[in-house]
């Protein structure tokens, strides 16, 4: 029998599904569907009634290049797959096929970001008409004697002294709280162009969750009874994500919230047994690159990997596949 898709647009009509993929599950459909600007949709390939595959795609805005606003299209890996007679790739391809299709007419970029397997359906995004761009990923291995080995003897002063000034790190565990980590953390990203912040309300729905407690944490770093820092983390299988962090490095300088709040995140995630910690959003292989020089220093290793982009308009896509190809 043919692999059947399916495409879920509500979260109230997705069926009770298998996978620990937090990029690719229910619940985080379910916070996309409350954080205004964001679109969610699950694609679900299935035969036989048996589910082998799903893709969550996450449609936004992006920029403003008038008459009309454009959208991106993105994807955290390359899906979640099932035991099945198929391989993975086969299921892949269907998938991507099918998305490809639909969301080609919907937004201007289409993106596939963190992949796991580089070289994962390299075949089939070529016969897509993707094309792909190197990227890094920075990982740490969350055992104490790593992380002391490889950190770097300035990123401990830092950690130290923040602490010995009397900083506090904590686990945010209220709704006004977070409202004003979120007014933090947007004056800290509205510079960085390159940086997309989602509406508070993507923050206040990880909080209000049912499954909050397994699928995300947000980590505050407080001086005197005042938020000065802060992250959020999903967590997926053995993995902890940091999705976000920022801090009031300018006004607490002798303080280090911004070192601080990824240092919360790292240790609570290693007290809790997760195996490894992933930054998020690594960059591009720039040999300077500020952010990832400050994530290094946590003593993560730095990972080759890449990212598949395919364009809206036919003749900048050709163009950019002839560079990147």
């Amino acid at each position: 029998m043919a692999i059947r898709l399916t495409t879920y647009e509500r979260s109230e009509d997705i069926p009770p599904l298998p996978g620990t993929n937090v990029f690719h599950s229910t619940e985080l459909f379910q916070v996309l569907e409350q954080t205004p600007g964001y679109r969610p949709v699950l694609i679900v390939a299935s035969e036989n009634g048996q589910v082998i595959g799903k893709l969550l795609c996450i449609t936004r805005p992006t920029f403003r290049l008038l008459p009309f606003v454009t959208t991106t299209t993105y994807l955290y890996g390359t899906g979640e797959y099932f035991p099945s007679p198929h391989r993975r790739e086969d299921i892949f391809s269907e998938l991507l096929a099918y998305f490809t299709r639909i969301f080609t007419e919907r937004s201007f970029l289409l993106e596939f970001r963190n992949l796991e397997e580089p070289l994962f359906g390299y075949r089939y995004f070529r016969q897509n008409g993707y094309f792909a761009i190197k990227w890094l990923r920075v990982q740490n291995t969350l055992r104490p004697e790593k992380l002391q080995e490889w950190m770097s003897n300035s990123r401990k002063r830092q950690i130290a002294r923040g602490l010995r000034k009397g900083a506090v790190m904590e686990v945010a565990d209220n709704e006004e709280d977070i409202h004003t980590f979120f007014a933090l953390l947007k004056h800290y990203y509205s510079p960085k162009l390159h940086r997309h912040l989602p509406e508070e309300d993507f923050f206040l729905a990880l909080q209000r969750h049912p499954s909050g407690q397994r699928l995300s944490r947000i980590f505050l770093v407080r001086y005197r009874g005042r938020i000065i820092g802060g992250s959020v983390c999903l967590f997926s299988g053995q993995k902890a994500y940091l999705m976000f962090s920022g801090g009031l490095r300018k006004s607490f300088p002798l303080h280090y919230p911004g070192v601080l709040a990824v240092w919360k995140a790292i240790t609570w995630s290693m007290e809790q047994g997760y195996e490894r910690f992933e930054f998020i959003n690594a960059g591009l292989p720039f040999r300077q690159f500020g952010y990832r020089d400050f994530i290094l220093r946590f003593g993560g290793k730095q990972l080759s990997s890449r990212r598949w982009f395919k364009l809206r308009w036919d003749w900048l896509n050709r163009l950019l596949i002839r560079i990147y190809l």
